[in-house]
């Protein structure tokens, strides 16, 4: 079994949780693991729509990126996804607090992959569940990726 190498880990959380999108709506990836993560938001007034409740592409955005995540860590190094469909139920509302979004890996394939995310919030309530299909793209790399540390630490010591 592989082991992603903390110091790939790392460089994921800086670029990833510093792109624009990611900061646009306050996401961020609090943990990944092979075939887990973890993302957050912190809802703001930025996220409501005019009800007062989260706007659901805020809800969309999470599972998305929850499943994505969750997925990339079991992918080879250097190549990335693209997401090519998204299916998502909406649960309960949200107004305040925070947005927990837990990933899963489903399936890896050679070219698709499947992941699933839910949304509670702090409370454990669940708010949201959707799917994500991913489609690999072999030239796809996150910026600056060539020059980062080996993805799993099985390849960083030279066995892989």
């Amino acid at each position: 079994m592989r082991t992603l190498n903390p110091e790939y880990v790392k460089r994921v959380y800086r670029t990833v949780n510093a792109c624009p999108y990611f900061s646009l709506i306050s996401m961020e990836i609090k943990a990944l693991d092979l075939g887990h993560s973890t993302l957050e938001v912190a809802v703001q007034e930025k996220h409501l729509q005019p009800f007062g409740n989260v706007h659901g592409g805020v809800f969309s955005s999470l599972v998305d990126a929850a499943a994505f995540w969750a997925v990339y860590t079991q992918i080879e190094d250097g190549i990335g996804m693209t997401t090519v469909e998204l299916k998502l139920n909406y649960l309960a509302p949200s107004s305040k607090g925070r947005m927990i979004a837990r990933g899963r890996a489903i399936r890896v394939g050679k070219t698709l992959c499947l992941g699933e995310a839910t949304i509670e919030n702090g409370d454990g309530l669940l708010l949201a569940h959707g799917t994500s299909t991913m489609m690999i793209l072999k030239d796809l790399r996150l910026k600056g990726q060539s020059h980062w540390p080996a993805k799993f630490l099985e390849e960083a010591c030279g066995k892989g």
